[in-house]
Formats: structure tokens, C-alpha cells, sequence
């Protein structure tokens, strides 16, 4: 049986650091869709989200999204 590999997924935080950009920036993205994420239930006063580490990566390769 094929083991699926599981995809790291990083916080908004961790984008934003890796990014060196302020974590609202990466808020405005993921809304304009310019950054692809999951959305995460609702809890407290920020929706949470989650970015897949190879999401990252494609945009690391390629030219940041205009903010």
C-alpha cells in the first residue's frame, strides 16, 4: 500500500517571515487570491489559515504577488 505524503502546512506567521513580509500582507493575499490557503474554522477575533509549504515554494520560484 502507497504511503500518501503529507504536506507541511505553515501559519500565516511563518509565510509572512519566510516572505519578510508583515503577516496583513499575506492576509491581503490569500483574500485576493493571489496566495492559495485553507481556511480554518473560525475561533477568536482572525480567521485562520494554513498555506501548504509547496504553495510556498511555487511562489518562491516565481515573482511575489503585487501587494
Amino acid at each position: 500500500m502507497a504511503e500518501e505524503k503529507k504536506e507541511e502546512l505553515l501559519t500565516v506567521r511563518e509565510v509572512a517571515r519566510r516572505l519578510r513580509v508583515d503577516d496583513t500582507t499575506v492576509r491581503r493575499w490569500i483574500k485576493s487570491g493571489a496566495l492559495e490557503a485553507i481556511t480554518l474554522p473560525h475561533r477568536g477575533k482572525r480567521q485562520a489559515y494554513r498555506v501548504k509549504r509547496s504553495t510556498l515554494d511555487v511562489l518562491l520560484d516565481g515573482a511575489l504577488p503585487s501587494a
